[in-house]
């Protein structure tokens, strides 16, 4: 008995390895081309977007007479820029999430269709030329259907060589005006829009976002939004403010596809655990049944349970993850169970090893398909077997059985 014991741990111990091996090469076929592929999706797509609030300002000039290095007396110009606050915001986003795949990871791309309306107004006595400076959210992305327009006229906008445009409003004293800007775009993994690079005031501010998809999340330091409505396609979110002071800045993060590369990497890691489980119901159930099993064959069990995150890590990214998944698992039953069928029957086959192996093969590898609930699934499952080998092996000498 102990030597058998012994022997089966060997084989445990030499399994184990063998998915650590397979856990850090499929890790590393996931993050050594992270980078790179990670500026392949970005350039064919877009990059992350940070849209800035314009700064509106006007110049002022003043001159003044200083004296150079030989003792002259110059003239020079001092320009002193001002800057004045938006009167009013009312932007509409809407997002359309469409996820790509490039290697073992899925990558959170979307489009975004972008339309503000901004009112500024000149708090002065007098008529003065007003600039306002609009970003665009990222220098690695394309802007489709651009538009703009001042007080409700088009403007033409011939320099885009930098990623800031100009544009011109002039203002009488007291004179307010109406500056529309839309775009469609794409961007990948955040959105944002940043009142400021510092604490900013913000008056009459709303923004409505729309979103395809329901799982919404917002990164850090940013802020919620006022309203929420569910919507057929996600969720409706408004920002209501009418006289906001903040740091913070509004942004959505956009939900993730479960990644074939990482889980699969997991799910080898954690087979040892798996195959602990399984190994010891068929050694108990073997004991009570009086049937001899060999660790030679717990040795080709392990394989075929080996043979399931093998086929698992190199069907997942050719295939869905989920068909990957289920094709992985039909074999490795197909190979144990067909095994078993001719060592020891095929009843025990079928019954004790086919629903052994698939609680602890195939539901404990599910279970991290569901993230934050495979340790409550293993623990579950840990306690409800030490509860029924307790009760099935409570009658058992165990001093007679360790003499044989």
């Amino acid at each position: 008995m102990v030597k058998r014991i012994a022997a089966i741990v060997i084989m445990l111990i030499i399994a184990s390895i063998a998915w650590m091996i397979l856990g850090g090469t499929t890790r590393s076929r996931t993050y050594d081309q992270t980078s790179k592929l990670y500026g392949k999706v970005e350039g064919l797509w877009g990059s992350l977007h940070v849209q800035n609030a314009p700064f509106v300002y006007y110049e002022t000039k003043t001159q003044k007479k200083v004296q150079n290095d030989k003792g002259k007396v110059e003239i020079v110009t001092e320009i002193t820029t001002h800057r004045i606050n938006l009167e009013a915001s009312d932007i509409n986003v809407d997002f359309d999430l469409t996820h790509r795949k490039k290697g073992l990871l899925w990558y959170d791309t979307y489009k975004v269709n972008f339309l503000a309306k901004y009112t500024i107004k000149n708090p002065l006595s007098h008529q003065e030329d007003f600039k306002v400076n609009f970003s665009f959210p990222s220098q690695n992305a394309i802007y489709d259907n651009f538009r703009l327009f001042v007080n409700g006229k088009p403007i033409e906008i011939n320099d885009f060589s930098q990623k800031t445009i100009t544009i011109p409003v002039a203002l009488k004293a007291n004179e307010a005006g109406l500056i529309e800007i839309g775009y469609l775009s794409q961007g990948m993994d955040k959105w944002f829009y940043k009142f400021g690079e510092t604490v900013s005031r913000v008056k009459n501010f709303s923004l409505t976002m729309t979103t395809n998809f329901t799982n919404i999340d917002f990164p850090e330091n940013t802020i919620s939004p006022s309203t929420k409505e569910k919507i057929s396609s996600g969720w409706k979110l408004d920002w209501q403010y009418e006289n906001l002071i903040s740091g913070f800045q509004i942004g959505m993060d956009m939900p993730s596809k479960l990644n074939p590369g990482p889980l699969a990497s997991r799910i080898s890691f954690f087979a040892p655990v798996s195959l602990i489980f399984f190994f010891f119901v068929v050694f108990m159930i073997s004991i009570i049944k009086d049937i001899k099993i060999h660790p030679m064959n717990y040795l080709f069990l392990a394989a075929a349970f080996f043979a399931f995150h093998l086929l698992f890590s190199y069907t997942v990214d050719h295939l869905d993850i989920y068909l990957a998944f289920l094709i992985s698992s039909v074999v490795s039953m197909f190979l144990v169970i067909s095994y078993m069928r001719i060592v020891v029957g095929a009843r025990f086959a079928a019954i004790e090893v086919g629903i052994s192996q698939f609680i602890f093969l195939i539901l404990f590898s599910l279970a991290h398909f569901f993230e934050g609930y495979t340790g409550l699934t293993v623990t579950i499952g840990a306690i409800i077997t030490l509860g029924v080998m307790m009760q099935l092996t409570a009658r058992i000498n165990w001093e007679e059985k360790f003499k044989k």
